[in-house]
């Protein structure tokens, strides 16, 4: 089971992306078409073999404009789970009483299930089997040719937040059929080579995805990056489309 992609959720497409590519230093991105049956627009990056993506509401009513209205702003919004088996992924699903709002099969390429998110609380879940198992359908037909590492190697974490982070911990594990372990200041369910935190909401934007962690060649260029975009707050923190971003040294 491996962490694989983040989405974001923000009001400006353009000013995220030109954002996003100055600050962690990726190629172009993939504007994926199937997102506009959802009211979306998006684009996804490859960072490494994990993704980064933005979405944007084009149209009235959509979950993501709802999203945007109930946090107040830009933010986390998705999360991406690969793993190798999604019959037995779906029995966990099942097992723990977790509503699913779609189901995709699409033969010789992915298949996929969306977690309600008032059912495990923070963010869409996705869990997703693809076909061969290095390939990712979300990333576009030629995402590798964009691979981009000289400053940004992976997406290696995400980290929820709310009033009952061990509660929340939980219903992940449950529906992930994985342990949620303590550590200080809240939970951790872990990864082939990532994982999710899950902790008390300390700002005044309530539950959701708060923020992201991205394995970097050299934390001091991004922070010096974000800082001339106006993205670096006073506790060396970067922002990225409402997101806080934790910088782990690759």
């Amino acid at each position: 089971m491996r962490l694989r992609q983040i989405a974001l959720v923000g009001h400006d497409l353009e000013a995220a992306t030109a954002d996003i590519v100055a600050v962690l230093g990726l190629g172009i991105a993939y504007a994926d078409p199937g997102v506009g049956k959802f009211g979306l627009k998006n684009a996804v990056w490859p960072v490494g073999d994990t993704f980064l993506e933005v979405v944007t509401p084009k149209a009235p009513g959509s979950a993501a404009g709802r999203h945007l209205e109930k946090r107040g702003g830009d933010g986390g919004y998705m999360v991406l789970v690969q793993v190798d088996d999604i019959v037995e992924a779906r029995g966990h699903i099942k097992a723990a009483g977790a509503r699913v709002i779609e189901d995709v099969d699409m033969a010789g390429k992915v298949s996929m299930s969306h977690i309600h998110p008032k059912d495990i609380g923070g963010a869409i879940l996705s869990v997703d089997q693809m076909f061969p198992p290095e390939s990712w359908e979300w990333g576009g037909p030629a995402w590798k040719a964009n691979v981009r590492t000289a400053t940004s190697v992976a997406i290696v974490g995400g980290e929820l937040q709310g009033d009952d982070p061990a509660g929340m911990a939980a219903r992940w594990a449950r529906v992930l059929g994985r342990d949620a372990v303590a550590m200080e200041g809240g939970w951790r369910i872990v990864f082939e080579d990532g994982e999710l935190r899950f902790v008390t909401a300390t700002d005044s934007r309530g539950e959701g995805l708060g923020g992201f962690d991205v394995s970097v060649r050299d934390p001091a260029v991004v922070r010096a990056r974000a800082e001339a975009r106006g993205l670096l707050g006073a506790d060396g923190e970067v922002t990225l489309c409402g997101a806080r971003v934790r910088l782990v040294q690759a």
